[in-house]
């Protein structure tokens, strides 16, 4: 019996892993391709620690964008785990994107990853991206030299910033993923618990208004999530730092720069879930919390199981 559907109802669904070297713009792309932000982004590098999952309809096609962190020579356990996640979710995903910055050229990051791609065996579509801050006459020869050194599928030009792009690479991944059901609702952008989505808009908050002070020695956990009957939610989130030096920095004098995290935090979590939000940020000293299983399992990571 002839099947009554057509190119163009048969539905398809898929995940793609987006990987890249620290500060790639992988963050920024995602939010991009969605279409809204999903995706906590910084001028800091390795700001992704987790995998995320953001959804983007394209016709008939649900992409599910998957944000790793970025691939690098780690050097600590927190490290670590971010590498085997970001490696995780490209051996998990339909299509893998090597997402470029194409001011740093073929540096000896993205050749560590391409040499990676090859162990794995994988295929995988390159994106360079910030083309917006490249001379265009370059980018010729630097999508050349990057297949050359390996055989990607296809190429594309991108501004993850300006958008430049990014129209064409969703295009060609929603008929190239496979076909199937729909896995999330129409009208769903992201699979990331609330309780994590509200500890990622803090973490972010806390990156941007320190900079350099704190640099990688913090994380946020949501410790309690409530509605209220007014339909509120009062949301209390713990700081975990290592030192009772950064536990000063975070707060600030007099509280000041807790208070200013917690208020940018809270009007961004009010219009992403769309309620009023009470926000309480607590500040806790706990050493090594970077090589407590618990704190890993809050952050969406395994324990590392393997040294790089």
């Amino acid at each position: 019996m002839m099947s009554s559907q057509t190119d163009e109802t048969i539905k398809r669904c898929g995940f793609v892993a987006l990987i890249g070297a620290p500060n790639a713009g992988k963050s920024t792309l995602v939010n991009q391709l969605v279409g809204q932000k999903v995706a906590i982004v910084t001028h800091k590098v390795q700001t992704t620690r987790a995998r995320l999952r953001g959804i983007a309809l394209h016709e008939n096609s649900q992409i599910v964008f998957v944000d790793t962190p970025g691939i690098f020579e780690p050097a600590r356990m927190l490290d670590r785990a971010m590498v085997e996640a970001a490696w995780g979710g490209a051996g998990d995903a339909d299509q893998v994107v090597l997402v470029a910055d194409a001011r740093q050229g073929l540096d000896a990051e993205n050749e560590q990853i391409i040499s990676g791609l090859q162990e794995s065996g994988r295929s995988a579509i390159l994106a360079l991206n910030k083309i917006d801050l490249v001379k265009r006459e370059s980018l010729l020869g630097l999508t050349q030299a990057y297949n050359e050194r390996f055989a990607f599928a296809e190429s594309f030009l991108v501004s993850a910033q300006t958008g430049d792009g990014v129209d064409a690479l969703k295009a060609h991944l929603a008929g190239i993923v496979p076909e199937g059901p729909w896995l999330y609702p129409e009208d769903q952008i992201a699979d990331l618990p609330q309780r994590m989505l509200a500890a990622e808009v803090t973490r972010e908050k806390l990156f941007m208004r320190l900079h350099q002070e704190l640099p990688y020695a913090s994380t946020v956990e949501t410790e309690s999530w409530k509605v209220a009957k007014d339909g509120s939610v009062r949301i209390e989130q713990i700081v975990f730092v290592e030192r009772e030096s950064q536990r000063k920095i975070v707060l600030g004098k007099g509280g000041q720069t807790i208070k200013a995290i917690g208020q940018s935090a809270r009007k961004e979590l009010e219009a992403t879930l769309n309620m009023r939000v009470h926000l309480f940020l607590f500040v806790k000293v706990r050493e090594k919390w970077s090589e407590d299983p618990e704190r890993y399992r809050q952050m969406g990571l395994d324990m590392p199981t393997q040294k790089y």
